[in-house]
């Protein structure tokens, strides 16, 4: 039977280790307009050495991860860049660069986009030790990468309400961290070259897609994709993803803070709700919006919510999100739209057995999608990879493991 771990205690786990075509426009408006500005250093930290292998290799041992791959020890920076939110504003952002001491002048490049995080400390590049979150960033450095891990807008270092699960900030905030890794790598006497291999964990595969996509098109001029790696995705939020939460398909605490998060983030953005005793119910109406303000931890997400959906949700909140129409309709087509394309690259799918969070529905969504734009992708099935009683976090920590070795071997 398997053992499941909600998001409030993901979160916790996480604590401790420490649209539519409004949308897409906004997004090329920022890029026409800021593009001599996007990725821009404001300030780099250095956050964490690791000197020698021996030492990243006990990091990695102790967050839970495979130190198998490690070969050097590492650096791990800060930096704090400037991109443009999702209304195509400027702002700053920051996120976690990691590099090997040792390997080649040239470095190829992997991007991480993580899973979901509320508390703004949840993110990479706070993280001043090897933990769930920064683990896969060192994973790939000490093997010899350069790791480039965002935290997006909101989170980290960034200021303002992180926009959760909206694809079109992660891309920007993931394009533009790409850009201030390679104006930074120079004064540590490497360089980035070209290639960029791409994955990401559960919110963050879909964002590796985003990214993906832009880098295919050109939206750099420099960097250009090698490969595709996502794990353990929600690709396909209405017609997998929202039915799963709803329905009781899977686990019943991580479905209320999801969904709570997913109504009250893309409110902010594309106005669902003129208030919350709409779509939530007391005494959740007065407290949840709070919940989500980047401020509060796991615990408190999880002591603040309620158990089940039934408690959380208004019928109209229910009726919204099994039948979405208008603002929530097509902020759900761009979200849902990261598998719609043919990427020129390998592709593959990372996911385990009956995952918890993220329905495997995904997956085989996201899949037959690409197949119809003629893509031959390959599904890695994970198996059991249970990590803190979640398949879920396993899944991060085996597909960080199987990853490492695949992109070992492109050149």
């Amino acid at each position: 039977m398997l053992r499941r771990l909600n998001i409030g205690t993901v979160l916790a786990v996480l604590a401790t280790a420490t649209a539519t075509a409004t949308a897409t426009a906004g997004a090329a408006s920022a890029d026409t307009v800021h593009r001599s500005d996007r990725g821009r250093l404001v300030s780099v930290q250095q956050t964490t050495t690791l000197a020698a292998k021996e030492d990243a290799a006990a990091a990695l041992a102790a967050a839970g991860y495979d130190a198998g791959t490690v070969r050097f020890g590492v650096d791990a920076y800060r930096l704090v860049y400037r991109t443009v939110d999702p209304g195509g504003r400027p702002i700053t952002a920051s996120g976690l660069l990691v590099l090997p001491r040792g390997g080649e002048h040239e470095l190829r490049t992997v991007s991480f986009t993580h899973g979901t995080a509320s508390h703004r400390s949840d993110a990479p590049s706070s993280m001043v030790k090897a933990g769930f979150v920064s683990s896969p960033a060192i994973t790939y450095a000490s093997a010899g990468f350069a790791a480039v891990a965002p935290d997006y807008i909101g989170l980290g270092a960034g200021p303002g309400l992180h926009p959760w699960m909206d694809v079109p900030s992660e891309t920007t905030a993931s394009l533009d961290m790409l850009r201030a890794a390679r104006a930074f790598v120079p004064r540590t006497g490497r360089t980035l070259g070209h290639d960029v291999l791409v994955t990401g964990f559960s919110q963050g595969a879909s964002a590796a897609m985003g990214l993906a996509r832009a880098l295919q098109a050109g939206d750099d001029p420099w960097f250009r994709l090698r490969a595709v790696a996502p794990v353990s995705g929600a690709y396909d939020f209405q017609h997998a993803e929202l039915p799963a939460l709803l329905d009781g398909t899977l686990d019943p605490k991580s479905s209320v803070l999801y969904t709570a998060y997913l109504l009250v983030a893309w409110n902010r953005l594309h106005h669902l709700y003129d208030s919350p005793d709409e779509v939530f119910q007391a005494p959740y109406d007065s407290t949840v919006e709070t919940l989500f303000d980047g401020s509060h931890t796991g615990p408190q997400l999880f002591a603040g919510t309620p158990d089940t959906i039934d408690a959380l949700l208004t019928p109209h909140g229910f009726d919204m999100l099994r039948r979405p129409t208008g603002p929530l309709a097509k902020a759900l087509r761009v979200a849902d739209s990261t598998c719609d394309w043919a990427p020129h690259v390998p592709v593959r799918l990372y996911a385990a057995d009956a995952d918890e969070q993220a329905a495997n529905t995904n997956t085989d969504h996201c899949e037959a999608t690409l197949r119809s734009h003629g893509v031959n992708t390959t599904v890695i099935d994970l198996g059991t990879p249970d990590f803190a009683g979640s398949r879920h976090l396993g899944s991060n920590i085996a597909g960080t493991t199987a990853i490492v070795h695949w992109f070992s071997q492109l050149r």
